[in-house]
């Protein structure tokens, strides 16, 4: 289910995945086929993972890289559940041939 909700938002962020929601800064974003994917390719992660490891892992991460760049947006570019995302969000036939627990491969 895909909601409108501009006021969520940090800076330059447009999209966002809560389980079982797709989150996005403006209603234009609905018709960006690639975001969306991306997204989408995020509740499946967080579906293999049981939903609560999902977040529990992608914080951790998360400070982990942050520690390592001293970089905040570098350690989200960096982290294996956005490589992951980011890499095949133009291929819109990844969900359909992804393997389980691919994000690993991004580590």
């Amino acid at each position: 289910m895909i909601l409108v909700f501009k006021h969520f938002f940090y800076k330059n962020y447009v999209g966002l995945s809560l389980w079982p929601f797709i989150f996005l800064k403006n209603n234009d974003l609905k018709e960006d086929i690639v975001l969306i994917n991306h997204e989408r390719i995020h509740l499946r992660q967080q579906q293999e993972l049981l939903i609560v490891f999902f977040y529990i892992f992608y914080f951790m991460e998360w400070v982990v890289r942050c520690m390592l760049y001293f970089d905040t947006y570098k350690a989200y570019q960096n982290m294996s559940f956005e490589k992951e995302a980011y890499n095949n969000e133009k291929n819109l036939a990844y969900l359909k041939e992804r393997k389980p627990f691919s994000f690993i491969k991004y580590f």
